[in-house]
Formats: structure tokens, C-alpha cells, sequence
């Protein structure tokens, strides 16, 4: 296959609200196109998520783009998402440029006087991925129709523009109102990205899909545009969501089905993770999720503790504030009374690694207005925030819960501004080292990450993606279940292989309810320059 020597192909997933599966819609085409030859990559030119993604190279990106990227079987780069917007308070959000943090600005700064520089910015990366391959799947944010923030928008409709791409109009079933939000969308919209709009589809169908059908009939006659599909509710997905408001969902449903616990089993575990106020990177969890012999849940509230068997502090993006309302909760109490008198379990991972330590400092308000505040006394370490923020995809080892001498390899990634020293000699849980040389061919060396107390009950670490490792993940757990007197768990998770295969399963699932041959045809007059190009 030669270089393409004109642009790739565009499709554009936009939705007429967030939340309505504009973000796995997006990995199902991209991973279709795969499964049919195309050589596809994803594009989201502005993200807002807390839950982030960090490159090979070690930058930082929205998770669904690297997500994404995953379903494309190609590396994620900062292309596919120049722009990361990451909440650090109310109307303050810290920017990411191409995987770097620029500055935290307000919302009003942000769109006066950052946006005509984003423009460029996101305009130069999408030319660049138009370059590398066959299609260039984007995904727009939030609705088109926010008549606010069209003048200046970069990532819905103008950004199609751009683009030159057909766009398919997403809607969420199960949210009600599905053809107000429709056709409702599509009135605020010019005439010009009206046309634009090629097709609808109506996202998390459950029921007789006949019983539909005049309204579906209504709608096409009403719009002049065609249904491409009707997809159904897709139980147990297996692929990471991105955001909060999945999360929130999640915490909904399991709370009626299942609270504080109660509804586990004699053999399985109860986890719990504590739900701060600004979370991040909760996709950390998914494994735990999977597990059999794991009953998981979230904890906001003191009223929510139950009885545990294993409590989790997870990442943060304002580690003092959280640790804040840790301690004004009650919280905190009651954590170190679970491991001090109770013998319970805690693990920490990356914020909760450092709420664990004996303190925080924040001399230069990196963080918060809060110079120092004591951590919850588990670990014998103090973090310093600084400036720095370490962003790096690393490798290495664990004997940690491993048999001896055996070692369980490992593999994460950090995103973090503390560094964290020890106050005297601990035992570290991980080996590690950054996966790849930088640019000048430098890397880390080998080196200590984490520590451990309470013989192995109480361990920290700054590795996101920790518990993806299926034996160590295992091996803890079995260690949890020999102290409560349970076996160990008959058939171990493969998390990463069910992974992949949920991909598949994904796209097998929207193709057989979408008309991909009216979505191929919506690209043909691209596809074919392509072909006459010397490509595919």
C-alpha cells in the first residue's frame, strides 16, 4: 500500500445531548472499519473528562480517545485529542495542549481568549491524522445545538465544516423524548449544518423494536433524513467508560439493586472505593468490576460504609480538597479504624497513595489554599506538590502477594504533580521503570514505587492501571480471601483478552443494527479519491 496523497475519508459522530454513547458509537464504526481493512483513527478536538489516558510517549489525552485508539489497534497519540479540558473546581479547568498542561483558566478566558488559538491548533492536528490514514472517525462533544457556544465552537459543527464530514446525529432512547430532542436539535441548527446531518441514529433501544416503527416513520418523513439504526441496549459492554456521568449512573442503578453491600455473596469479596468529590481515572476499577468473587461498590458517604471487606482510595484531580472532605466526613476516622482495630484492607492509588502518607504539603498552592494537612497516618510518607507533573507509561515488577521467590511483572502509567518521599525505611510493592526512551534517548532507571505496612494490608502506589494486571490483581485478592478464611477463586479474570474480545463484540453488535452500507456510501466520494490515489 502506498501513501495516501490526499486526505483521508471523515465521519463525524455528533449527539443531541452528553452521555448518549456518542464515545463507544464512535469505537464501535472505528473498530468496524478496521474489521473491514480501513486504517482508521479517532478525533475528538476538545475533551472535558477527568478520566485521561497517557500515550506511549507519555502524554496525556481524554481516556475515550486512547480507548479509541485501542478499538483502531493503534497507538494513541495527542492528534486524536489536542485539547483536554480537566475540572479542577467550579468554572476552573486545568487546559491540556497535545498532552502537556498549558494553564487552568476559567470558562470565560477559556472562550474569549484561548479558542482562536485552540482553533489552530486543533485545524493542524486533524491534518495531520487526514495524512497518516484511510478514515478519520470524529466525535463531537455535548450537543450542536447549544446557540451559546456556536460562534466560537471547535468541536461540533464548525469543526465538521472543516472537516468536510458527513455527520450522524446520535440520540439516547432511554433518556425519553427522543424525537423532541431530535428534531429539536435540528431546528436550532442552520440550514447549512442541517445538511450536514446525514442520519440518525437512536442509541440504547430496550423493546420490540416494531412497536417503534411509526415513530421512526414519523421522524424520517418529518426530517426528509434517514434512521440508520436502532441499537439496541448492550448489557455488560466490557469497554471503559469515560466520564463521570456513566459513573454516576452505574452508582445509581447499583444502589438500587444492591446497597452498602448487602446483596454479596457468602464466597465473594466486598470493595469498596471511595467516591471523592473529584475522582479521576475511575476506569482504575473496571477489573474489580469483573471479578466473580467480587461484590464492588462505591462509598460517598459514612452512611454507605457497611462492612467492607477492602477499602480503596482512588486518584484525584485536587488531592487536598478531597483529603479535606475525607477528614470533615468522618472518613478518615473510620478508615483507620477499619485497618487499626478491624485488620481491614486499604489500597491507595495515586491521590490515595499520598492521602495515605503522614502528610501534604502545598507551600505554592499548586494544589489548594491549603499549605499542609495531616493524610491519614497509613504509610510513612509525605508528598510535596510541585509544578512537574509526571506523565509516563511504565513496566516493571511486584513480589507483593507473589509466591516466592516468583515475580508478577506489571505494567501502568503515572499522571501526577506530588512527589512523595519516605520518613524512614519501607518495603516498596513495585520495580519499575519508564516503557520508552525519550526523545533523546534517555529513560528512567530502575526504581522503587509505592509502599506497603500492616504486613502487606495496607499498600500504596502512583500506578494507574495497577489492578489491570491480572495476576497481581489475582494474587491480592487470594491473599485477602486466605485471611477471611475463603479459598482461593476457581477461574481467574483474563481482563485484557476479555478486553479485545469485547471490542468485537461491540461492533459485531452495531453492525448488525446499522446500515453501514449507507454509512460507507456517505464516505464513497472520499473513499474513491483515496483508491484513485493508490491506497486502498
Amino acid at each position: 500500500m502506498t501513501k495516501a496523497t490526499v486526505q483521508a475519508a471523515t465521519l463525524m459522530v455528533q449527539g443531541t445531548a452528553s452521555d448518549v454513547g456518542k464515545s463507544i458509537l464512535t469505537a464501535a464504526i472505528c473498530r468496524i472499519l478496521v474489521q473491514d481493512g480501513w486504517q482508521t483513527a479517532p478525533f475528538k478536538s476538545q475533551n472535558m473528562s477527568l478520566n485521561s489516558y497517557v500515550t506511549f510517549d507519555g502524554k496525556e489525552i481524554g481516556r475515550a480517545q486512547g480507548v479509541q485508539a485501542d478499538a483502531c489497534k493503534i497507538l494513541a497519540t495527542t492528534d486524536m485529542n489536542p485539547i483536554l479540558l480537566k475540572p479542577k473546581q467550579d468554572m476552573v479547568a486545568q487546559v491540556v495542549v497535545h498532552g502537556v498542561p498549558f494553564s487552568d483558566l476559567d470558562a470565560r478566558t477559556y472562550r474569549e481568549s484561548y479558542l482562536p488559538q485552540a482553533e489552530i491548533i486543533v485545524k493542524d492536528a486533524l491534518k495531520r491524522l487526514r495524512s497518516e490514514y484511510d478514515v478519520v472517525v470524529l466525535e463531537g462533544a455535548g450537543s450542536p445545538a447549544e446557540v451559546n457556544l456556536k460562534d466560537r465552537d471547535i468541536v461540533n459543527m464548525r469543526l465538521a465544516g472543516w472537516a468536510d464530514a458527513p455527520v450522524l446525529l446520535v440520540a439516547d432512547i432511554d433518556r425519553g423524548g427522543v424525537f423532541a430532542s431530535i428534531v429539536g436539535t435540528l431546528e436550532i441548527l442552520t440550514p447549512e449544518e442541517r445538511d450536514r446531518v446525514k442520519g440518525f441514529i437512536i442509541n440504547k433501544f430496550r423493546g420490540d423494536v416494531s412497536l417503534l416503527k411509526p415513530g421512526l416513520d414519523w421522524l424520517e418523513e418529518r426530517t426528509g433524513k434517514p434512521v440508520l439504526g436502532v441499537i439496541p441496549y448492550l448489557p455488560q459492554l466490557g469497554i471503559e467508560d469515560e466520564d463521570s456521568a456513566s459513573l454516576d449512573s452505574k452508582r445509581v442503578q447499583s444502589k438500587r439493586n444492591d446497597s452498602y453491600g448487602s446483596g454479596k455473596t457468602a464466597d465473594q469479596l466486598d470493595i469498596a472505593v471511595i467516591r471523592l468529590p473529584r475522582l479521576s481515572n475511575f476506569t482504575d476499577f473496571d477489573p474489580l468490576q469483573e471479578e466473580k468473587d467480587v461484590h464492588f461498590r462505591y462509598i460517598t458517604h459514612l452512611a454507605d460504609w457497611g462492612e467492607p471487606d477492602v477499602i480503596v482510595l482512588p486518584g484525584s484531580k485536587n488531592t487536598m480538597d478531597d483529603l479535606r472532605y475525607l477528614n470533615e466526613s468522618g472518613l478518615t476516622e473510620r478508615i483507620q479504624a477499619f485497618v487499626h482495630q478491624e485488620e481491614g484492607w486499604v489500597a491507595g492509588i495515586c491521590a490515595g497513595y499520598q492521602m495515605l502518607g503522614s502528610k501534604l504539603l502545598d507551600p505554592d498552592g499548586y494544589e489548594s489554599d491549603h499549605p499542609e494537612l495531616a493524610g491519614l497516618g497509613l504509610l510513612p510518607t509525605e508528598t510535596v506538590f510541585t509544578a512537574e507533573k509526571r506523565t509516563v507509561q511504565v513496566h516493571g515488577s511486584s513480589t507483593l502477594f507473589a509466591e516466592t521467590p516468583n515475580k508478577l511483572l506489571i505494567e501502568g502509567y503515572e499522571i501526577h504533580m506530588g512527589r512523595t518521599r519516605y520518613l524512614h525505611e519501607v518495603e516498596s510493592p513495585f520495580r519499575i521503570k519508564t516503557s520508552l526512551e525519550d526523545s533523546e534517548g534517555h529513560a528512567d532507571s530502575w526504581h522503587e514505587d509505592g509502599a506497603v505496612a500492616e504486613e502487606g494490608r495496607v499498600w500504596g502506589t502512583y500506578l494507574h492501571g495497577i489492578l489491570h494486571n491480572d495476576d497481581f490483581r489475582r494474587a491480592w485478592l487470594n491473599r485477602i480471601r486466605q485471611q477471611k478464611g475463603l479459598g482461593p477463586a476457581a477461574e481467574g479474570l483474563r481482563f485484557k483478552e476479555r478486553r479485545e474480545a469485547a471490542f468485537d463484540r461491540l461492533a459485531d453488535h452495531v453492525r448488525s443494527h446499522l446500515d453501514m452500507q449507507r454509512v460507507y456510501e456517505m464516505m464513497e466520494p472520499y473513499k474513491s479519491r483515496n483508491r484513485e490515489a493508490g491506497t486502498r
